[in-house]
């Protein structure tokens, strides 16, 4: 339910030879469709029964669009929110688990086969799991109940990378921002326990009952552990998160790449962060760190205070808890049920657990565990190769309407044009699947023990990066695995890269009209690309390095243009008194209008001059632009977008298909006035790609 280590891919922009056996229905289903060319959704590629046309496009585009669908939408009660994103993924977990059910059926299983049946087997052997309590942690709150001194502290923090706990100082290795080859230790502030610092500082009084209830929840988590006197000790935890909240920054400055951009030489690193001992932290990783990046000074130094002058015993307690409820999903269903109530229930509004076979594929699919060796079974089954084509084709279209729109811009000069050109130029797309796959020769798994499968991953995955720390950088390396449906920009690589699983409908069908394609998949390609040129994505060079390549002229121009895109979604209330931030979520924004540009002027270029035929009505234009806020369909509990709202990076799906109110061709499409809604002035349109 929560993550015990800071995101610490700061330049990362995200969207949201194994045995095969026989094709199965769904994939006989798609070469049906594809046999008989026709699209998987209405008779074009768009869902129009999900139109509620009672409502003017000009007045509220998201509910014109998929009103029908919203209104009839009931949310599942294990659920958050459910749209196109949460469609594809509940396809791809069908059709992972269709692979895992086909492992464990048979007994020639090769070596990454057999990993995959055993740690399955494991997570699903709730007899076992539940005799077993609390004990597969005991010895990580062993070690907790012993701490006599800060070094002891220290070195709890300096191990939460493989137990679980949490740490106010914490990070991981990724890539030296000033020489993209080179990996780099990246340091800042972390380990709360609610979604945002803000959750700790808002007096409202939706935030004082989510912190009553915290407290009671930390006490519930207590008694696992034995702690009986959990009340007092929970309120004192939650004192000192407070505290910890306090001196962290608010997400939209940590954004900022100029201020989390602080290089040090480890020789120097106890002079300018005194008070830490950074030796006995360090000797718990294994890395070397001749240099490392500190993301977030000013908090590193306020949670090196509170390490000094805080209670050891609240330490203590505070580790007690966050260890217990980072593992919860991994113990016993009691404790596992206990921590859902909170940060499931409360927190989020979903009113039951999702199935346990999807939480076991949930776990085993990420990077740091065994999803390679799933996507790779996974690609062979469901990934067409003609996909993986397409989309290349699509890409350089992209790129194409890209260059010309720079060449076109009117607020930048010469001389940053030719710098951007360069970057586009050097854009290199990933599709479908890695080259060279994750291999896992030493890994050990059984079938009869969960933890120890998960620490022993956790070792696998972190002695991989110890080994490759003063090496050259892997530009082979995916932060995503295939069955993932998302995509992302990363600008030290300056890589665009789409996971196989995205490339389905709505976003991608081979069978769709251009139109539906180019607003879906291609809209996506142009956001990724976009993250290239967003207002932190625009700090790096066509090499990745992060540096100004613009003159002082054009980034004033393109801060102004970026300031009236955050104050234009920051007007956004989707809670009343909770707003859309948008400064935290600019770049985000960026890369909808931009990408939306893009995609609408690769698809004009496709056409060669040619007038769209009308489809059942809807003009190549309206398709376009359907296909897009479609594509953002959602509907989610009121928690879940607080949650949003607060500590994503992402504005809601409402508004994102709302983008299109900055492009001219949506109003004429539409027949959008003064008046409408969502109606802006030419001169506020926001025009930046």
């Amino acid at each position: 339910m929560k993550k015990s280590l800071i995101a610490i891919a700061l330049a990362t922009t995200f969207l949201a030879g194994c045995g095969t056996s026989d094709v199965n229905t769904d994939t006989q289903t798609e070469v049906t469709k594809a046999a008989n060319n026709k699209a998987e959704l209405g008779s074009f590629g768009v869902d129009l029964s999900a139109r509620n046309e009672a409502v003017k496009p000009g007045d509220d585009f998201f509910m014109y669009a998929s009103g029908t669908w919203y209104d009839n939408y009931v949310m599942p009660a294990d659920k958050t929110r459910f749209g196109a994103f949460t469609g594809l993924a509940e396809r791809s977990e069908k059709q992972v688990k269709e692979i895992i059910d086909d492992i464990a059926s048979r007994s020639d299983l090769n070596a990454e086969e057999q990993l995959i049946a055993d740690f399955y087997q494991a997570y699903m052997d709730t007899d076992t799991i539940n005799k077993l309590g609390i004990t597969p942690i005991q010895g990580t709150l062993d070690q907790i109940n012993a701490i006599k001194s800060t070094d002891d502290l220290t070195k709890v923090f300096g191990a939460s990378w493989l137990t679980g706990a949490s740490s106010p100082i914490a990070g991981g290795m990724w890539f030296n921002r000033l020489d993209p080859n080179q990996y780099e230790m990246s340091i800042g502030a972390s380990g709360l326990g609610l979604p945002d610092r803000s959750y700790y500082l808002e007096d409202a009084e939706r935030f004082v009952k989510i912190r009553e209830a915290y407290v009671s929840h930390i006490a519930e988590m207590l008694t696992f552990a034995g702690i009986k006197d959990g009340q007092a000790r929970a309120e004192a935890i939650l004192a000192l998160e407070t505290k910890m909240a306090e001196g962290q920054w608010p997400r939209e400055k940590r954004r900022n790449r100029d201020l989390t951009l602080n290089q040090v030489k480890r020789s120097d690193l106890a002079k300018e962060y005194p008070g830490f001992d950074w030796d006995v932290y360090f000797e718990q990783t294994g890395y070397k760190v001749p240099q490392l990046n500190i993301s977030q000074p000013d908090p590193v130094k306020a949670m090196i205070e509170l390490v000094n002058n805080e209670s050891l015993k609240v330490w203590q307690d505070y580790l007690t808890f966050h260890t217990v409820s980072n593992n919860a999903g991994l113990l016993s269903e009691d404790i596992y049920a206990a921590n859902f109530g909170f940060y499931g229930k409360t927190l989020s509004g979903q009113q039951e657990p999702r199935p346990r076979w999807k939480r076991a594929i949930s776990e085993m699919s990420g990077t740091q565990s065994l999803g390679f060796a799933i996507g790779k079974v996974y690609v062979a089954r469901y990934f067409p190769e003609s996909s993986k084509q397409q989309m290349a084709e699509l890409v350089e279209n992209l790129r194409t309407a890209m260059g010309e729109r720079i060449d076109d811009l009117d607020w930048m000069g010469a001389e940053t044009k030719v710098n951007a050109h360069a970057k586009l130029a050097a854009f290199n797309p990933k599709i479908g699947y890695p080259d060279v796959w994750q291999e896992f020769d030493g890994v050990e798994l059984t079938n009869k023990d969960l933890v120890g499968n998960i620490q022993n991953l956790r070792q696998f995955f972190h002695a991989d990066s110890v080994a490759k720390e003063l090496k050259k950088t892997d530009r082979n390396r995916w932060g995503m695995t295939p069955q993932r449906v998302n995509a992302y920009y990363n600008s030290s690589f300056n890589e665009i890269v789409f996971p196989a699983a995205i490339l389905q409908p709505p976003f991608f069908d081979p069978n769709a009209d251009p139109a539906v394609n180019y607003g879906g998949i291609g809209a996506v390609i142009g956001h990724e690309m976009g993250h290239g040129f967003d207002d932190q994505g625009s700090k790096s060079d066509a090499n990745g390095i992060q540096r100004n390549w613009w003159t002082d002229a054009d980034r004033a121009a393109f801060e102004a243009k970026a300031d009236q895109l955050a104050a234009q979604y920051s007007k956004y209330e989707p809670i009343p008194d909770n707003f859309v931030n948008g400064r935290n979520s600019l770049g985000e924004n960026i890369g909808d209008v931009g990408g939306l540009a893009m995609a609408y002027h690769a698809y004009k270029l496709s056409l060669n001059g040619k007038e769209a035929p009308v489809i059942d009505g809807v003009t190549g234009d309206q398709r376009f632009f359907l296909a897009w806020a479609q594509v953002w369909k959602e509907k989610r509990t009121e928690q879940s977008m607080l949650n949003q709202l607060r500590a994503g990076t992402h504005a809601p799906g409402r508004y994102r298909a709302q983008a299109p109110r900055n492009h001219d061709a949506w109003y004429k499409a539409f027949d959008v006035k003064p008046g409408d809604e969502l109606y802006l002035p030419e001169d506020q349109r926001v025009r930046i790609w």
